[in-house]
This record gives structure tokens, sequence and C-alpha cells, in this order.
């Protein structure tokens, strides 16, 4: 299972985008990914996984030998949209399982989500503010100050006492600490747009920088792909020759070329 978790990381999938794909809750997921081999998933939901990732076995052995190309992270990433947009069309919410004051909360956020979203005044505002609190969410697991930041809010607007935390107790109370402090420089006007402009432009260079490695890996690939191609004679990866290419990007990978 340490492979497949490997893989799963590799390749980008979100346990959010994998609960919906599968048709379970994201802690299901993560019960899933605690066993001990892909053989103790039930059965529908390994057949699914296999499909997804286009090997017919979840041996730990078969999976590290997946070779995360270009070609392949596409075609990963078109079935498990396909499958998502399929399981969400045919989905419904099932609060079974849950607890009563859990499917108070769901019921409630719904009310307020749809409340949101038919208010026409200021209805395109409250849409991309809603989908930003969805990024929040699918974000929250590798991001734990997502989960300071609505603790500080919370407590900020009075809806939790101050000295309450639900978190790592320190981290919090460091976080909540310095982000009073860049709201009180913020509501008091002495944070200037001329006096952070340094600061955005560094926050603008971390996420360019994060984007390039992104694009810079992709652009590999796909030169790896270019090379291992030519070297073969072949001029596109299809399902006759696909093993033969795939042996010949390792190799060239292997090579540091």
């Amino acid at each position: 299972m340490e492979q497949l978790n490997k893989l799963l990381q590799e390749l980008g999938i979100s346990k959010v985008r994998l609960a919906k794909y599968l048709g379970v809750s994201r802690q299901m997921v993560y019960n899933y990914l605690e066993l001990e081999n892909i053989n103790k998933w039930p059965k529908e939901k390994k057949i699914l996984l296999l499909k997804l990732l286009d090997i017919a076995d979840g041996d730990e052995d078969t999976v590290a030998n997946i070779k995360v190309t270009t070609d392949y992270l596409l075609a990963v990433e078109n079935r498990l949209t396909e499958g998502v947009k399929e399981a969400t069309e045919n989905d419904y919410l099932d609060l079974k399982g849950l607890k009563k004051e859990e499917h108070a909360l769901i019921s409630d956020i719904t009310f307020l989500i749809k409340e949101k979203l038919v208010e026409s005044e200021n209805h395109e505002e409250n849409f991309y503010t809603l989908q930003y609190v969805y990024h929040l969410l699918q974000s929250m697991d590798n991001v734990p100050e997502i989960k300071y930041l609505l603790g500080y809010l919370s407590k900020a607007t009075g809806f939790t006492p101050p000295n309450v935390f639900r978190f790592n107790e320190d981290k919090q109370f460091i976080f909540e600490g310095i982000i009073h402090s860049a709201f009180t420089l913020y509501n008091s006007g002495g944070a200037s747009k001329s006096k952070v402009i340094e600061s955005r432009n560094r926050f603008l260079q971390e996420i360019e920088s994060r984007n390039e490695e992104k694009l810079s890996r992709t652009q590999q690939l796909n030169t790896v792909k270019v090379q291992a191609l030519r070297e073969l004679g072949y001029d596109v990866i299809n399902t006759e020759n696909a093993a033969e290419v795939f042996e010949k990007i390792a190799e060239i990978q292997s090579r540091g070329v």
C-alpha cells in the first residue's frame, strides 16, 4: 500500500477527488489506504482503482514499476475526470453513518450555500467566494494553517471562545497572534500598497516558481518521450508499442539524458 500512496501523490490525485471517483467518503479512502494491500478493499472499489490506474493488479511490485509519464498522467486524469463526472451526475447526498450533530452541520452549511447562490445582487461575488471555500476544503489536509485561519475567524466573529483550541494548541496560538497583527495593520490603514508591494512580489515569485517546477517536469517527460520514440523509430505511442516505449523511457531516465 506504500507504493500505491506514493503513486497517488505523484499523480496529484487528492483524497477528495478519489473519494468522489470511488463513490465513498474521504474518510473511507483514508481507511482503504491504511489497509495491508488493495486485495483487502471491497471488490467493486478495487476494480475501479485498477481501471483508473490501468493496471491488472495492485501488487506493490506492479505499482512500483509504473512510470509516470506525461501520457500516463493525462490518461489517468481523463479517466478520473470522467469517473467523477459520472459519479456526480448520479450522486445524492448520502448522510448514512453520520451523527445527529453532523447531519445538522451539513444541513446548515447547505442552506447557507443555497441562500448565498440565489441572492441575485451579489450572486457572482458569492459564487467565487464559495468556490474559494471549496478550494480551502480541498487543500486543508496539506495546509494545516487553513484550519488555524478558520479557527481565528470563528473566534474573531464571536462564534468560538478565544481560548478554545481544537487543533495543535501551540501552533494555533502562534498563528492567531501573527494573523491578528496582520489584520490590525491592514485595518489601521498602515499597510499601504506601496509598503507591501515587495512582500506581494515575493508571494508571486513563489507561485511562479512552483508553477515553473511543474511545467519543467512536464516538459522533461515530453522530451524523454520524444527521444524514446525517435530512438525506437516510432512516431506515436499506441497499444502495440506502448510497453516497448515505456521501457525505453525508463532506460533514458536511468541514463540521466
